[in-house]
């Protein structure tokens, strides 16, 4: 019983790990932060998403009972930028200022250790976000029509978008941190402003993470759409490996993120060409 008690605890205690480091979500930490436990918290970055994606599709439901549906998403997007720190939208604009005005794979890296914005990662953050925003409003509308048709509730409506957002926070960072196991990590120097929180994934973890993704589909999709979408997933998964492999030669924390934002997006558009 001590000895369940115990795993319990340490398992807390990386949960609570990957909540500190992947939002701005206020966490007390009384346990000494090992490299081993860096590592093993990777198995709950999923658990994190769809933390997530539920806060920012309760910001919707609370916004959209006294706004226009247009600001209400606004509002949820913003939430989830507030909760995250922004962290994958700045790896998402970093990898783009450090691939598109990179020659070798050293300009590339001090590139995008700059905490400067440059043209490329401007432009990149303001299409993926308009994507996203118009992906989201267009489920919203398909969403509406359903329950205006079926005469449900705006909270029927509300439950929706949860489903929508936690599968897409949450599958989203099953997709990034998959891309650990099978990923050389290239190393920066001392100076760099993003890392990655785990450079090495256990099986046990891999298997959590992924678990923790298909119970995710199995609560929210039918399989009908659940397994088109797992298999555009993977193609994403297969492009972005090769787009990475052959820029840097591995992954960087940046790269988790610009993975993270783009498989977020991919999704919304897969929900909104199969619904």
């Amino acid at each position: 019983m001590s000895l369940k008690r115990e795993t319990l605890r340490e398992q807390w205690h990386l949960l609570l790990l990957a909540i500190s480091f992947f939002s701005r979500i206020p966490v007390e930490l009384k346990v000494d932060v090992t490299e081993n436990m860096l590592n093993q918290a990777s198995r709950y970055f999923a658990v994190v998403g769809v933390l997530i994606g539920a806060c920012s599709a309760l910001a919707f439901y609370l916004s959209a009972s006294i706004l226009p549906i247009e600001l209400a998403l606004l509002i949820a997007m913003f939430s989830s930028v507030l909760l995250t720190g922004a962290f994958h939208e700045d790896g998402w604009a970093d990898v783009w200022d450090g691939f598109g005005g990179g020659w070798t794979v050293e300009n590339k890296l001090n590139i995008m250790k700059d905490s400067r914005l440059g043209t490329y990662g401007a432009a990149a953050l303001f299409f993926i976000l308009m994507i996203k925003y118009q992906a989201l409003l267009a489920l919203i509308q398909q969403n509406i029509t359903h329950t205006a048709l079926l005469n449900e509730s705006m909270l029927s409506e509300s439950l929706s978008m949860l489903s929508i957002l936690v599968l897409g926070h949450g599958l989203s960072r099953v997709l990034a941190t998959s891309l650990i196991t099978d990923m050389p990590y290239v190393s920066e120097d001392a100076t760099s402003k993003v890392k990655p929180l785990a450079q090495s994934l256990s099986s046990n973890s891999y298997l959590i993470l992924l678990s923790t993704g298909g119970l995710v589909i199995a609560f929210t999709l039918s399989f009908s759409i659940a397994w088109k979408l797992v298999a555009i997933l993977l193609l994403t998964r297969w492009c972005l490996k090769r787009w990475f492999t052959k820029q840097l030669g591995g992954y960087t924390g940046d790269c988790l993120g610009a993975a993270q934002q783009l498989s977020e997006v991919v999704i919304y558009l897969v929900l909104l060409s199969l619904t």
